[in-house]
């Protein structure tokens, strides 16, 4: 049986490329390559969300988690409000392009995080007892996962995907 470090070793490998891979699904990156800036801010006839919106939700909640497992005293925004765009479009490129950029900033610390050999995946954080860094990196990668398929539906809807 392997020890706990081993354990955490492969832990970390495959967490990491579950939330960079796509593995089976489309990554982040494939899914809003080569959009316009009209197309982020549509949305098709009984859809909810454009998909700035489905973009701009990842990373607000990729955000809230990270503060989740780097601070005990966060307190997380209001839901739903808190958690999704109100504007279907960016006001303009650079609003994109920030939500963009935030997005990776913000993956990049977690992947860090999880990466970091000092960080034990399991311990369970200081004021939440059902809550580890190896929960919400899943819990990040499944909703991730999610919305990135909302995103590719949006885009054939709007026939931007082939």
């Amino acid at each position: 049986m392997a020890d706990l470090y081993t354990t955490q070793q492969t832990a970390r490998r495959q967490l990491y490329a579950l939330l960079t891979g796509g593995n089976v699904h489309a990554t982040i990156e494939e899914a809003v390559f080569g959009l316009t800036l009209r197309q982020v801010g549509l949305k098709p006839e009984k859809v909810p969300y454009s998909i700035f919106q489905l973009l701009d939700h990842i990373r607000i909640v990729q955000w809230d988690i990270l503060k989740i497992c780097t601070n005990p005293e966060h307190t997380s925004p209001k839901w739903p409000e808190g958690f999704w765009h109100k504007r279907a479009a960016p006001k303009d490129e650079e609003e994109w392009l920030e939500c963009i950029d935030q997005l990776y900033t913000d993956r990049q610390k977690f992947l860090n995080l999880i990466m970091d050999e000092d960080q034990d995946l399991f311990d369970s954080f200081e004021n939440e007892e059902d809550q580890t860094l190896f929960k919400n990196a899943l819990w990040l990668a499944d909703h991730t996962s999610y919305h990135i398929g909302q995103i590719i539906l949006v885009r054939r809807l709007l026939n931007a995907w082939s």
